[in-house]
C-alpha cells in the first residue's frame, strides 16, 4: 500500500426532503447566487423546492450552464457575482454545474492575469467563494472532491484543476430529484461511475484490500442496480443506492493507497471537446479498448475484477482478464452505452486530431506513465 493523505470536508446531506434543510445550512445574510444549467429544475420540482428553503434570502439566478461547462460561461457568472457583491453561490443540477461553479468560485479571486491558468498552468487557486450543492444528477461525485473539468469553446480544449479551496461544504442528495432524469442521462451517470472506480482500481497490486474491496462494493452496486434502473426508475432505493455510489466512487476513499489512471478520462476529454460527445458515451467507448490494449500492464486487477466483481472463476489469469473486459462492454451495452466510435457516427479521421494534440502536449498518460500518442492511438483504433 503506498502512502497517502485523506482530506474531505464536505457535509453530506441524504434522503427525501433534505432540500429544506438549505434553510439550516446557508448563513441567513447571505447573498446567493443560483446556478444552474438548461431549466429542467423548474419543469421537476427540485426549483420551488431549493426557493422555499432559501426563503427571504437575496437570491440572484444564473442559468444556461452547458452540460459540458464553458469557460466563457463561467466567466459571465464571475462578471455578476463582483456586481452584485455575491458572498454565496448555490449550484442546483448535476455534476457539470457543480464544476462549473468550482471553477467560478476559484475565479472570482484569482489575482493573476488570465483565469485559464487555474486549468492550462494549475495556478494555486489561494481563495474561493463559499458553496453548498444541491445534486440533481449523480455520476461525476464533484458534489463531494475538489476537482473540476471546463472546456473553453474558443479552443476546444477542455481540462481539469484540483484545490482544497473548491470542496463543497456541503451537499444535498435527495435521490427522488433523479426520478425524472431522461435514460440518456441515467446511462451516463452510471458509466462515468463505473469508469471513476475503474480509473483507481485497475491498475497494478498494491496488497490494498481495503480499497480493493471499497472499489469491488461499488462496481457489484452498480452492475446489480444498474440492470434495474431503466425498468425502475422511480424505485428510490435503486435511485439511493445508484446515487450514493457515485459520491463514493470519486469522493478520494477509494484511493487511498492506490496507483491511479485516468488516460480513459484524458482521451475521452478529447473527444467530448472534439466532437462534442457526452462524457460518458467517451468513457464507455474508450475504456474497453484501453484495457486491451494495456492488458499486461493490468493483467493481476483485471483478473482479480473477474473473480470478485463478475463471479469469473475459470481460466488462465490472461483469460479471465478477457472475460472481465467482455464483461464491462456487455454491462455497458445492458445500460444503454455505445461501445464504439462507430455507434456516434465517427470514424478513422477522428483520431489523428486527438493522437496530434496529445504529442503537442507532451502528456504521457496512465498509472506508469507509457501510453503515449502511439498507444493512444491503437486505443482509438480498437474502437472503430
Amino acid at each position: 500500500m503506498d502512502n497517502f493523505s485523506f482530506y474531505n470536508p464536505t457535509r453530506i446531506v441524504f434522503g427525501k426532503g433534505t432540500i429544506a434543510e438549505l434553510d439550516n445550512l446557508i448563513p441567513k445574510t447571505a447573498k446567493i447566487l443560483l446556478i444552474y444549467g438548461g431549466g429542467s429544475i423548474k419543469k421537476n420540482g427540485v426549483y420551488e423546492q431549493v426557493m422555499a428553503a432559501l426563503g427571504k434570502r437575496k437570491v440572484t439566478e444564473f442559468e444556461g450552464i452547458e452540460p459540458n461547462p464553458f469557460y466563457e460561461t463561467c466567466l459571465d457568472a464571475v462578471k455578476i457575482i463582483k456586481q452584485k457583491k455575491i458572498d454565496f453561490l448555490l449550484p442546483v443540477g448535476g455534476g457539470s454545474v457543480i464544476d462549473a461553479t468550482k471553477f467560478i468560485a476559484a475565479a472570482t479571486f484569482y489575482d493573476g492575469k488570465d483565469t485559464w491558468d487555474i486549468l492550462s498552468m494549475q495556478s494555486e487557486v489561494k481563495h474561493a467563494v463559499s458553496f453548498g450543492c444541491v445534486l440533481t444528477l449523480p455520476a461525476t461525485g464533484s458534489e463531494m472532491n475538489r476537482g473540476a473539468v471546463i472546456t473553453k469553446a474558443e479552443t476546444k480544449e477542455k481540462l481539469a484543476f484540483h484545490s482544497d479551496e473548491c470542496f463543497p461544504l456541503f451537499s444535498i442528495l435527495d435521490p427522488e430529484t433523479t426520478y425524472s432524469l431522461p435514460k440518456r442521462q441515467i446511462t451516463n451517470g452510471i458509466v462515468d461511475t463505473f469508469v471513476h472506480v475503474i480509473e483507481q482500481y485497475c491498475t497494478f497490486p498494491k496488497r490494498n484490500q481495503l480499497s480493493d474491496r471499497f472499489a469491488e462494493s461499488i462496481l457489484q452496486t452498480l452492475v446489480e442496480e444498474g440492470s434495474k434502473v431503466m425498468k425502475n426508475p422511480t424505485d428510490y432505493d435503486i435511485k439511493a443506492n445508484l446515487m450514493w455510489a457515485a459520491t463514493m466512487a470519486l469522493n478520494g476513499l477509494i484511493a487511498c493507497g492506490q496507483p491511479e489512471d485516468w488516460a480513459t478520462h484524458m482521451i475521452g476529454h478529447e473527444l467530448t471537446a472534439f466532437y462534442d460527445i457526452d462524457h460518458g458515451v467517451t468513457l464507455s467507448i474508450v475504456l474497453p479498448g484501453l484495457l486491451r490494449v494495456m492488458k499486461k500492464d493490468k493483467l493481476d486487477k483485471l483478473a482479480q475484477l473477474a473473480t470478485r466483481v463478475f463471479g469469473i472463476s475459470e481460466g488462465t489469469r490472461s483469460e479471465r482478464a478477457d472475460k472481465a473486459i467482455l464483461a464491462i462492454e456487455r454491462f455497458f451495452r445492458t445500460v444503454g452505452a455505445p461501445t464504439h466510435l462507430s455507434d456516434v457516427n465517427l470514424d478513422a479521421s477522428c483520431i489523428d486530431p486527438i493522437v496530434e494534440r496529445f504529442k503537442e502536449r507532451g502528456w504521457k498518460l496512465g498509472e506508469k506513465q507509457n501510453i503515449n500518442p502511439l498507444k493512444i492511438r491503437e486505443i482509438l483504433q480498437n474502437r472503430l
